[in-house]
């Protein structure tokens, strides 16, 4: 099963290149029998799995020089610096700069060894932003995650910080943690700030929760509660690389390259704060139609009319696939969003949002399939 064909694109009106007419642009992230691997945006500086890089002209390259660089100059500048450690991950790059423009959190899911840990670590070091990580164990406390109280001098306390007081949070193996350590989260994410003592303290700008976990093993392991799941902005299946990406991979290795230390791999910050906010301004001035706002809310809607759904997308849910297809159609170059920014983003936005049937899940269902079928019926518009 392939990923959803995106229909032709509509002229391009816009500023900045017009974007590619490819019927699988997306980061639409394939079913675990589909052997698509989902493309990214293919706006400028924005590169697919295949290689194929979407330039400006050389004219146009020469005038932008001269002129002082734009968010999506910057956005070129951060893939060439994830590339010179990171291989052939493309689509979820696309997806972790998404989310930090519209002040969203990332669920990954792969295997162990498809460089989830590394991309965040790149993307921070070529960003100039604070990482930690938290391995969430089942002995993992709350307070060892937002920070706690401690005695100091016999009769004062002191507030110590916890590991989630940093601007890129990376949650390794999040279900791997109890339920009343996985809600010590749900604050944070949902009003960057955390309560400890009786006091509130706000997290630093920007702040981005990025968990992953592993798909193939499940015990001792506890499954997101659908609270926590609705607070991720994506949930990005991460797949293996191409062969040729592979060949790649191990040609760095063989060369001596410490995958353990991006700034010694040659990473070096391309952008900082300022970029950041610029392109969150930007991506909030997106033009969205009304056509496209009753687009999402009839997909939104016909997700918890499907019968083989026991819990369809929230409002939430959709007002998040709103904010993804804002950010998707900033980065395809476009300041308008079209239904292919809406399909491009639907399945990573949606998927974790949606409970299948128990008797439907037995049969093969699942979320990527029925966000399919929708995508197929619900008519879209021109």
């Amino acid at each position: 099963m392939t990923d959803f064909p995106a229909p032709p694109r509509p002229p391009h009106p816009g500023p900045g290149p017009s974007p590619s007419s490819s019927s699988s642009w997306g980061p639409q992230q394939p079913d675990a029998d589909s052997t698509s691997v989902a493309s990214a945006p293919t706006g400028p500086g924005i590169t697919t799995p295949g290689g194929v890089t979407s330039d400006p002209s050389a004219a146009g390259a020469a005038s932008a020089a001269e002129a002082p660089r734009d968010g999506r100059e910057v956005v070129r500048a951060l893939r060439t610096e994830v590339a010179k450690v990171v291989v052939g991950q493309d689509p979820v790059l696309a997806c972790l700069l998404g989310a930090l423009l519209v002040r969203g959190h990332v669920l990954l899911e792969g295997v162990p060894g498809v460089a989830k840990t590394l991309l965040v670590k790149t993307l921070a070091a070529a960003l100039d932003l604070e990482v930690k990580r938290i391995q969430f164990t089942p002995d993992l406390l709350p307070s060892d995650v937002t920070g706690q109280l401690v005695l100091q001098g016999g009769t004062d306390f002191a507030f110590r910080a916890g590991p989630i007081f940093t601007n890129l949070c990376l949650a390794d193996e999040i279900n791997r943690t109890p339920p009343k350590t996985q809600a010590a989260l749900l604050e944070a994410m949902e009003e960057h700030q955390v309560s400890v003592g009786g006091e509130t303290r706000p997290l630093p700008e920007p702040f981005v929760v990025i968990a992953t976990q592993n798909p193939v093993e499940y015990e001792g392991t506890y499954p997101l509660p659908e609270a926590q799941l609705d607070r991720f902005l994506f949930k990005v299946v991460v797949p293996y690389p191409t062969a040729e990406a592979e060949v790649t991979i191990l040609t760095r290795h063989n060369n001596g390259m410490d995958v353990h230390d991006p700034i010694a791999a040659g990473v070096r910050k391309v952008a900082g704060l300022d970029d950041i906010e610029q392109g969150r301004r930007a991506v909030a001035a997106i033009r969205v139609d009304d056509v496209v706002i009753h687009y999402l809310v009839a997909l939104a809607r016909a997700t918890r009319e499907a019968p083989s759904v026991s819990l369809g997308v929230s409002p939430r849910g959709a007002a998040a696939l709103l904010h993804a297809t804002k950010a998707w159609a900033w980065l395809s170059g476009r300041d308008f969003a079209t239904p292919d920014d809406v399909k491009a983003v639907a399945k990573p936005a949606l998927r974790h949002r949606m409970q299948i049937r128990a008797e439907a899940a037995l049969e093969g269902l699942t979320p990527d399939r029925v966000i399919d079928g929708i995508l197929a019926t619900v008519p879209s518009p021109r």
